[in-house]
């Protein structure tokens, strides 16, 4: 017997009423403010994480503009100054972490230096370490120093704004020699082929660039590289509008051989077989090309030079029956004019080259 029901089993004492207490109401769901809060269809947890995530970037750029406890100088080029954070600045960079280790300073302070970019963008790479926060004016301006800054110093995050940003709009025709350079230096691939890209639709705009011409004098090697590129690219787009014009051609014959066929199979508006009756009611015809099929059949049944090389249209229909009996798989029992006796013309040629060919190889000509 459980212990529950020895409970339940012994009488009460005397005096105790035998009725249970009503226990008291549930607790209320605390709201979810995690992630999963941000894809909910209230708004209310979407509008307070996002106004829990703008405060903190504030207190974090009030930390970097009031320079509270900071414990570390930067200097900057023409003996410019920034105070930060030792902590922020090391877990935001291993590169900058590695630099305060080694250096030194009075007390707890220590001092380090960036140099070769100007004050305002190494001010706008540190602000960018506490917050992740720039403005649009700042990255425009101090685009080409803050990639090479995030590369120099290990930080992905901005290296991936500087990318995107150069990719949706910051990337023109008068800076795209730089970013190409500097993206060859900064190991940027995407950047690299963007700007490569760029360079090759834009050939004679970007050539007259002062950024071409310096890339002239300082890296000649670089300039052969992508003129050769323009070259290839100018082939391979001749190339490919050749194969275009193929395609077309291929494409209008085979739909005049369709014609053809149907013309002297079905009879189409006009013409046709001798053997039909035409229907005044007929449908519209699906070839585009059999209007003008039906004037060249018409043509070439009574043109007074209807011999190869005589008339124009008369050349044109020899070769589209030519073309016919090649790829006509049944010749006998085909309605196309002509059909077997211009296949059989067809082959005693081929049969003729055949034996030229071996006459001229074994060295008889009698």
């Amino acid at each position: 017997m459980g212990k529950m029901e020895m409970i339940t089993n012994t009488s009460p004492r005397k005096g105790v009423n035998n009725v249970h207490p009503t226990p008291p109401p549930l607790p209320a769901k605390a709201p979810k403010y995690g992630r999963k809060g941000i894809f909910m269809s209230k708004r209310s947890a979407l509008t307070r994480y996002n106004s829990a995530s703008s405060t903190a970037r504030d207190l974090w750029d009030s930390l970097f503009d009031g320079g509270y406890r900071a414990d570390v100088t930067i200097k900057t080029d023409y003996g410019g100054i920034i105070y930060a954070h030792a902590n922020v600045l090391g877990m935001a960079s291993p590169v900058l972490r590695g630099m305060l280790k080694r250096a030194k300073g009075f007390g707890k302070k220590r001092s380090i230096s960036i140099h070769g970019v100007h004050q305002d963008a190494v001010r706008v790479f540190i602000r960018f370490l506490y917050s992740s926060r720039y403005e649009y004016e700042e990255m425009k301006e101090f685009m080409v120093p803050l990639l090479v800054l995030s590369h120099a110093y290990a930080v992905s995050s901005l290296k991936r704004v500087c990318e995107q940003q150069l990719e949706h709009g910051l990337l023109n025709l008068e800076n795209v020699v730089d970013i190409f350079q500097l993206s060859l230096l900064c190991n940027a691939p995407r950047l690299t082929l963007i700007s490569h890209r760029m360079i090759l639709s834009n050939f004679k705009a970007v050539s007259a660039t002062e950024g071409w011409k310096s890339m002239r004098n300082s890296h000649p090697g670089l300039e052969k590289e992508l003129l050769e590129s323009v070259i290839e690219e100018e082939n391979n787009q001749k190339e490919k509008i050749r194969k275009s014009k193929e395609r077309k051609i291929y494409l209008e014959l085979f739909e005049a051989m369709e014609a053809l066929v149907h013309i002297c199979r079905d009879g189409c508006r006009t013409i046709g077989p001798h053997d039909k009756d035409f229907n005044q009611n007929q449908t519209p015809c699906k070839y585009r090309t059999c209007k003008g099929l039906e004037l060249l059949v018409r043509h070439f049944a009574g043109c007074k030079l209807r011999v190869p090389g005589g008339c124009i249209h008369c050349k044109r229909m020899w070769q589209l029956l030519e073309l016919h009996s090649r790829l006509c798989a049944d010749s006998t029992s085909c309605r196309v004019p002509l059909c077997s006796l211009s296949y059989i013309a067809v082959i005693s040629r081929k049969r003729s080259r055949n034996k030229a060919r071996r006459t001229r190889s074994s060295g008889k000509y009698w």
